[in-house]
């Protein structure tokens, strides 16, 4: 075969593979026919001998017709959906091919096969090679850079020319949803994606669509990469250095499912470098010589803290130094335990085991009793002791890590509060906050009950990365109709109640949130508001698709601002849960009002609206809230809030 005219780019990414100790081959070398061909024919995207080799390396002891039996399951695909072969490959990656043999004395071996050495990464195959001729069908398709661990292709490389105006990180995203259609066969194995133009370069997975391949800043996770460094060098050295692809691979990427099939997720970078940073501080923590002050990782709201905490939650539990830890997870109200309970339980894989939710005080004590492991979630109230009792002490162990949500919050009341309760239970537990917002100034007793910051990620680094969307503020006025003598009482009066999360259920201050609530939900008031956000909205959706949500002060004012507004567009009442454009979703009860009845709603209902508003299809496109689905909601479909 004659010379290849390789590109600049393509070469100086080979031989940054090669710094980190790959093998790296021009693709035409190793095409079938070739003298150093490893392939039988263009269709095979596996190099089997690679394979073979690994796994008689890495599982001495087994049967050659066992691995050979290992390496046809893993190297073939059983379903014909590429995320769900993707993910059944995936499995077996992380955990080993399951066989069963007989031995000589006709013992029956129920065994894993590794596909991968995930603990000592240079024991494994590294290749990259560029050129990667690969046919399906008619379809003839050539990947710029494919990522070889024991021969199985788990990196894909787009890379377009720097010199040519034309050739644009979006074409590279394009050309690699062509070869998903195209040459599909190569993609049951990958883990990881990269797009470049030369310039940028950016990072995703197999189902991440273009919103969702963020870049990679750093390399070794201590600072950000320099501007003089090329975005794909800091891609190719942050992310395939072999010890961190592994981790990578095998601790950061989950298959979570939706109304539309399974969505692979893996950590940004700020997520895999907090979340290393935050189990080498639990470890020590936890230690006999540590503090129990894990620490408190503040990433910026909407950068995917609850996915974070999942995968810590994931590393620290398979840590050998924690012996099988039991984590408590912890939050402040039942919507957002709910949430971030969704959150794991869509994780566990990682986990290695399915979250319990503690549903009373009896229930946590008794899900706390155990002698190891488990992920309990429960909100911070469920460690109330009996009336007039001290809580019981549950565990002495110091494998106990609570986790908390937005840990800086008032009503945890780490000092005088539920954190004694917790402390009586589970004396030798440590704690790690997880929080969306910095620790204010003068707030003392987070650092004293956590420690200090563990990692920062805040809005401007967020904003940069593509991680966390700007918000467009629009100033609208619906005037309140104040006696003049009434006026210098408001804003010392607000600012008194709304001081600190849900501090309206303090008896000292219902009188005056009932006097603010009746001024800011005035029937009169309610219309304008109701008139203005139909008008806004509708115009918002004639230029575009997508939702709305509306935060109301009260129930009451929610259940009056639906009403105002059906009233205005009376096609988008429904009475079903399933039909419908316009719903409240709230918790109440049985003594509410009977005109509320209706938005009141259970758990699994809320869940099934949750779904409709997250469905860019559904009809459903507006909600009106009060405090649910403010925090660690997820709907990228949702693109104006009132």
């Amino acid at each position: 075969m004659g010379p290849v005219n390789e590109s600049v780019v393509e070469r100086a990414t080979l031989d940054w593979f090669g710094e980190l100790g790959y093998e790296t081959l021009h693709g035409p070398d190793i095409a079938p026919d070739e003298p150093g061909a490893e392939r039988v024919s263009y269709a095979d995207v596996v190099l089997m001998n690679r394979l073979r080799s690994a796994l008689a390396r890495l599982n001495p002891g087994v049967p050659t017709e066992v691995l050979e039996e290992a390496a046809l399951r893993a190297s073939r695909t059983e379903s014909p959906s590429l995320v769900e072969n993707n993910y059944r490959f995936h499995r077996m990656l992380t955990e080993g091919v399951d066989v069963e043999y007989r031995t000589e004395d006709g013992r029956m071996v129920y065994d894993k096969v590794r596909l991968v050495d995930f603990d000592h990464p240079d024991v494994n195959d590294w290749l990259a090679l560029n050129q990667f001729t690969v046919i399906e069908g008619d379809h003839n398709r050539r990947p710029d850079v494919v990522v070889f661990v024991n021969g199985l292709p788990l990196g894909l490389m787009e890379l377009k020319n720097p010199t040519d105006e034309s050739a644009t990180l979006r074409g590279a995203y394009n050309q690699i949803q062509t070869y998903k259609a195209q040459i599909p066969g190569l993609f049951p194995y990958n883990e990881v994606l990269v797009i470049s133009d030369g310039v940028e370069a950016k990072v995703g997975t197999l189902t991440a669509n273009w919103e969702w391949f963020l870049p990679w800043r750093t390399v070794e996770g201590e600072e950000l990469a320099s501007e003089g460094m090329p975005q794909l060098k800091v891609v190719t050295k942050g992310v395939f250095e072999k010890g961190r692809f592994l981790d990578l691979v095998k601790h950061f990427v989950v298959f979570e499912g939706t109304a539309k099939g399974p969505v692979k997720k893996m950590a940004a970078y700020h997520q895999f470098h907090a979340v290393n940073k935050a189990l080498a501080s639990t470890v020590d923590a936890a230690s006999p010589e540590g503090d129990r002050r894990v620490g408190v990782v503040w990433h910026t709201q909407g950068s995917g803290k609850s996915l974070s905490m999942a995968f810590y939650a994931g590393k620290v539990v398979l840590h050998p130094e924690m012996a099988n830890p039991t984590l408590v997870v912890l939050t402040d109200r039942n919507d957002l335990d709910d949430q971030l309970f969704g959150t794991f339980a869509a994780c566990s894989d990682l986990l290695r085991q399915t979250p319990r939710q503690a549903e009373s005080r009896g229930h946590l004590r008794e899900l706390l009793s155990v002698a190891a492991g488990g992920v309990v979630f429960t909100t911070i109230q469920k460690f109330l002791p009996d009336k007039g009792e001290a809580y019981p002490l549950l565990s002495g162990r110091r494998n106990i890590v609570f986790i908390a949500d937005e840990a800086h919050r008032s009503q945890y009341d780490f000092i005088d509060g539920f954190a004694r309760h917790m402390r009586d239970a589970l004396p030798n537990a440590s704690f790690i906050g997880f929080t969306g917002t910095p620790i204010e100034v003068h707030d003392r007793s987070t650092p004293a009950v956590f420690g200090e910051y563990i990692d920062v990620y805040d809005i401007q680094q967020a904003v940069e990365d593509g991680a966390t969307v700007a918000v467009y503020y629009e100033a609208r006025v619906a005037q309140l109709e104040l006696d003049e003598a009434e006026r210098p009482k408001v804003d010392p009066e607000f600012e008194e109640v709304t001081e600190g999360e849900e501090v309206e259920r303090k008896e000292k201050l219902k009188s005056r949130w009932a006097r603010l609530e009746a001024l800011v939900g005035s029937d009169e008031r309610v219309e304008k508001v109701a008139e203005d956000i139909v008008g806004h909205f509708e115009e918002r959706l004639s230029a575009m698709g997508g939702k709305a949500m509306v935060v109301g002060m009260s129930r009451r004012i929610c259940v009056d601002l639906y009403e105002a507004i059906t009233a205005l567009r009376p096609e988008w009442h429904h009475e079903s849960d399933d039909e419908g454009e316009i719903k409240v979703v709230m918790t109440g009860s049985a003594s509410d009002p009977l005109e509320w009845q209706q938005h009141i709603r259970n758990k699994a209902r809320r869940e099934a609206l949750a779904r409709r508003l997250k469905d860019p299809e559904d009809p459903l496109k507006m909600v009106i809230v009060r405090d649910m689905w403010l925090t660690g909601f997820d709907a990228p479909v949702l693109h104006t809030m009132y």
